[in-house]
């Protein structure tokens, strides 16, 4: 990877142990990783075997065993929960397998919800809020609740939401995994699309291997191992 670009996110010996019982199951072993700018990464491998570990602990939801995690260079151990939100908030953004939208507001005010969060003034929220579902192609669904749009839109909205606060880097787990494969294409269209103009880094966690092949790279975690 070119060394000019500016790295977003790295992990060191990042490792994440469980107890079960007597037991202590070792989920993840010493994973290396330096996201930098613009970059798109899967990361792939079998049910249960961590991606979404990996994924919280990149996203500050959770907490290593041992190693750490850096985001904008501050190494997320060393600062408190508040901090933690607040580096989150401004730098990363999150996309689910289940959209998690809130059913009783509109899609609008779903995505504008992260920005009010970070205590924008809601005239401003409102308008990068609209702008942002005009970008990913809802710009007439902006007053629908959830309940009223399809799946797609409804990732869509999801995605928006995640990138309204212009972060460094998204981190989406099975983006499309309760999606048709064709409405899938269109969001893995729109991602390149969003990934080009915007320069924003995206991890995805992923068993569509057409997804998954279409990123920059593709990392495989097998054993608790990244691997490229």
């Amino acid at each position: 990877m070119n060394d000019s670009k500016q790295t977003v996110l790295t992990c060191e010996h990042l490792s994440k142990t469980y107890s079960q019982g007597p037991q202590v199951v070792q989920v993840l072993k010493d994973i290396n990783l330096e996201i930098y700018q613009g970059e798109q990464i899967a990361i792939v491998g079998s049910s249960g075997s961590g991606k979404t570990t990996l994924l919280n602990l990149l996203g500050g939801l959770d907490v290593p065993s041992s190693g750490k995690v850096t985001i904008a260079g501050k190494n997320l151990a060393e600062v408190n929960e508040t901090e933690r939100g607040l580096l989150r908030n401004k730098h990363l953004g999150f996309v689910y397998q289940f959209h998690h939208l809130l059913g009783e507001f509109t899609a609008l005010e779903n995505v504008c919800m992260p920005l009010l969060i970070a205590r924008m003034g809601f005239d401003s929220a409102t308008d990068k809020g609209r702008a942002m579902l005009e970008r990913v192609g809802l710009a007439s669904r902006l007053e629908h609740k959830p309940s009223e749009l399809s799946g797609g839109e409804r990732q869509r909205v999801a995605i928006a939401r995640a990138l309204v606060t212009e972060p460094s880097c998204v981190l989406l787990d099975e983006p499309t995994g309760n999606l048709d494969r064709h409405t899938a294409g269109e969001i893995h269209k729109l991602m390149s699309e969003l990934n080009s103009n915007l320069n924003i880094s995206f991890i995805v966690v992923t068993h569509d291997e057409q997804l998954a092949n279409s990123m920059q790279r593709k990392l495989t975690l097998n054993d608790g191992l990244l691997n490229e």
